[in-house]
């Protein structure tokens, strides 16, 4: 028997009712408007075999405290040898040629000072993450395919570097469901489409974006959030009405779970139109924690994140790109480090205070790393190139150890020298971390069984605090 929804096991009642007003729509002339039917109607032709579709929250088939993630993602490729990976090796190499490398030596310009009990090293341009160093998991050896952006974005995101497959994000709310019936399940704050995307899977589990920014009106976050020409009773009486309707329609049609999954959604939609601008209302925050967060929009989303997990959002994707430092690094990257610093630590010391942190996996990082060299002469104006050999991220709570380092790179942070982590072994930690074997959580599309992992990946198991 297929293992991939023993998880959905009850979910699988939930769907009598969404099935009713899914017959309604494809056998009625009536139906909801021209619009609305043809997107239901486009999302049903592109259905296959497809496997329960329900947001009702799931309990992990293993033992896992990670209930939620953000995964904020640093668009550009933020260097490695100056945030995370310190090569003080690098400083006899300067401006000399390296073996296989085109340019001269750049050693970093930072200090990487001991912090924290763990003495775990960090950049000084992170003060403030440094503070809580102890709850940090630091990846120093992962590794991916290509030093392209948008297709290292995309494999960070969904597992692919160049198919549409559902995104991380999709996968663990498919997974899991949600545990709250009046959000979606699975939010963006910014990004790019390709990184929400639901694909194959039912469009229930696509990323919904929410147009956020310090300052926007809770109720413009999402778009026609509101309806302006019918009043919340009048919706409620036309949903009943299709269900009604497609109650005495439920014995005359095939089972077609995209289309219950675009009904599901117009049922969410009616909900969100209440809880949705409370959870998005940042100013319902004290002072003190604003001020905690600090100032600019990556604080704002960070601290918009953090409401939205309280509230039983599975997960929230945050971008926090600007760290593609092709020249004056020096300058830059100190620039887009102070964006997140003090908004990251935040983000942990906010989750641990409210007893959120342990359930909450938080990951930071981009797509690939930089080289070890610079062109020309090492100058104020000196920037680093794309690497796709290593790079560095970092996780805390969710599970996994704080204060702690794993794998290495060769004393020019070039090559990764101990315990590599691929792009894949990445994706299956985190979904074990969550509760799953990255190999059963699949889903049945033109015949074969799809995973975010595809036929790869293996859990770095010696990040995960023990007991899970």
């Amino acid at each position: 028997m297929n293992t991939r929804f023993t998880q959905h096991a009850s979910a699988a009642l939930s769907l009598s009712g969404m099935r009713s007003r899914r017959r309604f729509l494809q056998q009625s002339g009536l139906g909801l408007g021209s619009v609305a039917l043809s997107c239901l109607l486009q999302d049903a032709a592109a259905a296959a075999e497809t496997g329960p579709v329900s947001l009702t929250p799931r309990k992990a088939p293993l033992p896992a405290k990670a209930r939620h993630v953000i995964h904020i993602f640093a668009g550009g490729a933020p260097s490695h040898l100056d945030t995370f990976d310190p090569k003080p090796a690098l400083e006899k190499y300067r401006d000399q040629s390296l073996p296989g490398q085109s340019g001269v030596g750049f050693p970093s310009p930072f200090k990487f000072p001991k912090c924290g009990r763990s003495g775990l090293e960090i950049s000084e341009i992170f003060p403030r993450l440094g503070a809580v160093a102890d709850e940090l998991c630091v990846v120093r050896s992962l590794y991916t395919d290509v030093p392209a952006h948008g297709a290292a974005a995309k494999f960070i995101h969904t597992g692919s570097l160049t198919l549409t497959r559902p995104s991380l994000g999709s996968w663990t709310l498919y997974g899991l469901g949600t545990d709250n019936a009046n959000l979606p399940g699975f939010i963006t704050l910014g990004g790019s489409a390709e990184w929400r995307q639901a694909a194959f899977l039912p469009s229930l589990y696509q990323g919904a974006k929410a147009d956020f920014a310090a300052g926007r009106a809770p109720d413009k976050v999402l778009l026609n959030l509101r309806n302006e020409f019918t009043s919340r009773e009048q919706q409620r009486s036309q949903l009943d009405l299709v269900r009604q309707l497609d109650d005495a329609h439920r014995e005359r049609s095939p089972q077609d779970e995209q289309l219950e999954a675009r009904i599901e959604s117009f049922e969410l939609a009616f909900r969100m139109q209440v809880e949705a601008p409370e959870a998005f209302d940042i100013s319902r925050e004290s002072q003190e924690v604003r001020d905690l967060y600090g100032k600019g929009d990556l604080a704002a989303k960070l601290l918009c994140a953090r409401r939205l997990v309280e509230r039983g959002v599975r997960f929230v994707q945050v971008d926090a790109g600007g760290w593609d430092h092709h020249t004056n690094l020096a300058g830059s990257i100190a620039t887009s480090a102070k964006s997140v610093d003090q908004a990251a630590a935040a983000l942990i010391s906010d989750l641990k205070s409210r007893g959120l942190l342990n359930s909450t996996l938080v990951i930071w990082g981009g797509e690939f790393g930089r080289t070890a060299t610079t062109a020309g002469k090492v100058g104020a104006d000196s920037g680093r190139d794309h690497h796709a050999k290593c790079f560095s991220i970092w996780m805390a709570g969710g599970g996994v150890k704080g204060g702690f380092a794993y794998g290495a790179t060769d004393e020019l942070g070039q090559e990764v020298a101990q315990d590599g982590v691929h792009v894949h072994d990445l994706h299956a930690t985190v979904l074990r971390l969550l509760g799953f074997d990255h190999t059963q959580l699949t889903f049945r599309y033109n015949g074969r069984d799809f995973r975010l992992t595809d036929n790869f990946g293996h859990v770095i198991t010696p990040v995960i605090a023990s007991p899970v």
